[in-house]
């Protein structure tokens, strides 16, 4: 078995849409990146490459590579779970925090985990859950939105590389 974490935070911006745990969710605000800044899908996709031990998500998805741009997060996650399964490891459990001062988001968890059990993680296997920071910091003074996650995966065959 290996362990994983990972974490994201992005800006929240007018003009964007607000796409968590590959949802749109409705909000004034969307956060700002390279693809559609879903800090959830991040931080999972982070913490899933952590375990692997093959560096962290600027390695494989650069924000200078154009093939990203715009992408669905729920898209790389998919990409992530195949390198996974081609390394000899299956995702085991994914625990997970959103850190939101608002919307309030407990409405859309398993709204999200059906949308990231299509990158092919069994929605049986992840927990979310959804905090706020108390009015402290860039996340409590409604500025941004940040994410962290724990992967655990398990090896699935013995002759992988």
């Amino acid at each position: 078995m290996r362990i994983g974490i990972g974490y994201d935070s992005h800006r929240l911006v007018e003009g964007r849409k607000l796409i968590l745990g590959g949802v749109d969710i409705p909000f004034e605000k969307g956060l700002t990146g390279h693809s559609d800044a879903d800090v959830l899908s991040h931080a999972i996709i982070d913490s899933i490459i952590g375990a692997l031990g093959m560096g962290d998500i600027g390695r494989h998805f650069p924000d200078t590579d154009l093939r990203w741009k715009d992408s669905s997060s729920i898209d790389l996650l998919k990409y992530i779970v195949g390198l996974t399964r081609s390394k000899g490891y299956e995702v085991f459990w994914i625990d997970s925090i959103i850190i939101a001062e608002r919307p309030k988001l407990s409405p859309f968890i398993n709204s999200m985990k059906d949308a990231i059990s299509q990158s092919g993680i069994p929605s049986g296997l992840i927990n979310i859950k959804s905090k706020t920071n108390e009015g402290m910091g860039f996340i409590g003074c409604g500025e941004g939105i940040a994410a962290y996650a724990v992967c655990l995966l398990r090896r699935i065959f013995s002759d992988a590389v």
